[in-house]
Parts: structure tokens; C-alpha cells; sequence
């Protein structure tokens, strides 16, 4: 007789464990089954992988536990995060009966009623970026911003592999871009920017050996450029957000697709951006002149000046040359940037794109004034009094 689930040897493929297994069994002999969110996608698939349709046995597991997730848990906010949550150690079962589905779909359908309940956004406005427009990025205070509302909040904790499929979904279920783009920037802004997740990755990856925070982070910004808008998104993801995204590119030395998508966002937005959005070394002592940061602006720039036609607007030709001597001016006191280095520097934009030469003026005047020796002080010529 087997008096408990440590007494059958269980394949390691078997859904759930032996907790699972212990409450298939009180299924089995008609013992109470407790059913709630945390066991529910288990018991599913548990019974899949046990057959227990009506076909082999008189109490069907599999209807039961299909009933429970439609009619309860699927009708919870709060459940269906908990059943998704569970399915990580679930799949591939748990997808291939279209649980991660119902949940990602259903999700997505409470969150778009909750943009279009008129007491919610009476009280409270849905949280949008407008807010961090023209001012340099704050990791902290996004997340200020995200934390505004709950729904927001749960969904950006949840594992990327599911994440995008709810942003996916929101879209096919008709939420305005207005309101799901900072969802992903909100996304993007606790896992790609925030300091305490890299933190949080390296002390996991030292103890679970499964890979590098960095690894982990460019495999989530990869996918956060695929859920990211059209470039013309300006309105609506403020271009401190590329920037930063940008940067921590370079942090984490990608220099693929990713680095190169972002390049072309930036460049795509750069009349939008402020002097201070330009990226220079973390370590101002670091030599700037052969940095990678100044690299990659030169490179935005140029792809700006290239991919201008007939329909750019000339106010932002001369805003992207305006902005590029001010960044000059700021990289000028390098004393390793050679004058052959900072005279190409000034040509990457083009003299007749400069409205105003003010800034390229005091640009060339620092870069002189670091490299011209100061003038040795010649001491008085002593007067021999005449005797």
C-alpha cells in the first residue's frame, strides 16, 4: 500500500511534484480537492500528463481544473497573475494548453477596461511620460510614475517571455499607443536601466550560475526594441529614454543590432534632445577624445546629417548643429583631443547646417585656451642702486 507521494518514484517530467501528485491522488478517491490560483495550472497539467479525461476515469480532473481557471480565476486580476507566475515551471505543458494564453489574453482585457473605467480615471490619470519631456533621465523617478498604478506595477514584474505578450495583446485589443508605450518604457526602465536590478542579477547569477547579469539585460533590451513603437513616437517615449538605453549599450559593450537600432533612434530624434542627453564617459578623467561615448555620437550625428532629405525641416538641421557645438565645447578640455580629431569633429555637421556660430566659437576657444601654455612670468630687472 503506499501510504505517501515519497513512496512512488515520480518522473522528473511530472508537473507540479509529488505535492501535485498527493492531491491527484485525494482527487482519485473522492477525497475535497483544494483548488486555488497557486495549484490550479499544476492539477491541469498534472492531469494532462496523467490522462485523467473522462475517457479514462468517471471524475474528470482536466474539466475540473478548466472550469476552475474560466470561471474563477480567469475572472481575477489578482488570480490570474498568481496562475501565470506559475506556469514558469510549467512549460512547455502549460502553454500547450493554452493556460499562459487565457491568462495573457485575459490580463490584457482587465487592463484595458481598467483605462476605460471613468471612476478610475476621474480620480486618477493613466501614467504617461509627458511629465519627463526635456529633462535628463531618472530612473528613480520613472519608477515613481510606474508605481501610480497597481495594474502597471504587477504587470512590469512579471518574467519578459510573458510581458510581451501582454503588450502584444493590449495592441490587438485596442489600448491607444498613448498608454502602452510607457508600459514598456516603464518595463525597460526597472529591468535594462535601473541599477539595483543589475545588482540583484549578478548576486543571483553568482549563486544560480546561470549566466551574466549583462547576458540577462541585453536579452531583455533586445526585446524591449521589438515592442517599442514606429520612430515616430517622439510624443509619446521622451528621447532621454533612447539615450539611456543607449548607454547602458555601450556598458554592456553591444556593439550588434541592438547597438545599431539604437543609434538610428537616437539619430532619428536627435533634434529633440538637450545638450545634457549626449553621452560622455562616466569617469570624466577618462580620456573622452578616444572614448566610445564620443564615437557613438559622432556616429548619431552623421547618421542625422546623412538621412536628411527634401521634406527635413530646416529648424532642426540647425537645432542638431547647435546641439553638437555645445557638446563639442563640453569635450573640448580634453587635452588628448588632438586638433586634427576636433577639426573633423566640427565638420561632421555641416557649416551651412549652423544658424549661429556662438557655441563653435567658445568650442574652438576652450580647445585653445586647454592647449595654449600659460605666459611665464618675467621677473623685473633688478636696479643697481648707483653708489
Amino acid at each position: 500500500m503506499i501510504e505517501s507521494s515519497s513512496d512512488v518514484e515520480l518522473p522528473h517530467s511530472f508537473p507540479g511534484g509529488s505535492e501535485t501528485f498527493e492531491m491527484v491522488a485525494l482527487f482519485a478517491y473522492d477525497s475535497p480537492l483544494p483548488l486555488d490560483p497557486f495549484n490550479v495550472s499544476a492539477l491541469r497539467c498534472a492531469a494532462e500528463f496523467l490522462q485523467m479525461t473522462e475517457d479514462h476515469t468517471s471524475r474528470n480532473l482536466c474539466e475540473t481544473s478548466d472550469l476552475y481557471l474560466n470561471q474563477v480565476v480567469l475572472q481575477s486580476w489578482d488570480d490570474t497573475l498568481i496562475v501565470l507566475q506559475t506556469c514558469q515551471t510549467l512549460l512547455p505543458m502549460a502553454e500547450e494548453l493554452l493556460i499562459v494564453s487565457r491568462c495573457v489574453e485575459s490580463l490584457a482585457f482587465m487592463a484595458c477596461m481598467e483605462i476605460l473605467d471613468p471612476e478610475q480615471r476621474r480620480h486618477r490619470p493613466v501614467p504617461t511620460l509627458q511629465a519627463l519631456a526635456g529633462r535628463p533621465w531618472d530612473s528613480e523617478a520613472v519608477k515613481e510614475v510606474a508605481g501610480q498604478d497597481l495594474w502597471i506595477k504587477d504587470l512590469i514584474a512579471l518574467p519578459f517571455q510573458f510581458f510581451r505578450r501582454i503588450i502584444r495583446s493590449l495592441r490587438r485589443q485596442g489600448m491607444k499607443e498613448k498608454y502602452v508605450s510607457p508600459i514598456v518604457v516603464f518595463y525597460a526602465n526597472k529591468w535594462v536601466l535601473s541599477k539595483k536590478t543589475h545588482k540583484f542579477w549578478e548576486n543571483t547569477a553568482e549563486e544560480d550560475g546561470d549566466g551574466t547579469a549583462g547576458n540577462k539585460v541585453s536579452a531583455i533590451l533586445r526585446g524591449i526594441l521589438e515592442l517599442l513603437p514606429a520612430a515616430n513616437s517622439a510624443e509619446i517615449v521622451p528621447v532621454t529614454f533612447y539615450f539611456a538605453l543607449l548607454s547602458i549599450s555601450l556598458a554592456l559593450n553591444l556593439h550588434d543590432s541592438i547597438g545599431l537600432k539604437l543609434q538610428d533612434l537616437v539619430a532619428y530624434h536627435l533634434h529633440l534632445a538637450q545638450a545634457e542627453d549626449f553621452l560622455l564617459p562616466d569617469n570624466r578623467l577618462q580620456n573622452i577624445a578616444s572614448s566610445p561615448e564620443l564615437k557613438t555620437m559622432e556616429r548619431v550625428v552623421s547618421i542625422n546629417v546623412s538621412s536628411r532629405n527634401e521634406t527635413t525641416a530646416a529648424n532642426s538641421s540647425s537645432t542638431v548643429a547647435e546641439l553638437w557645438d555645445m557638446y563639442l565645447s563640453r569635450i573640448a578640455v580634453d587635452p588628448k583631443l588632438g586638433p586634427d580629431r576636433f577639426t573633423k569633429l566640427i565638420e561632421t555637421v555641416p557649416m551651412a547646417d549652423r544658424d549661429t556660430h556662438d557655441h563653435l566659437y567658445k568650442a574652438i576657444n576652450t580647445f585653445l585656451s586647454v592647449r595654449t601654455p600659460p605666459k611665464s612670468i618675467q621677473p623685473l630687472p633688478l636696479h643697481t642702486a648707483a653708489t
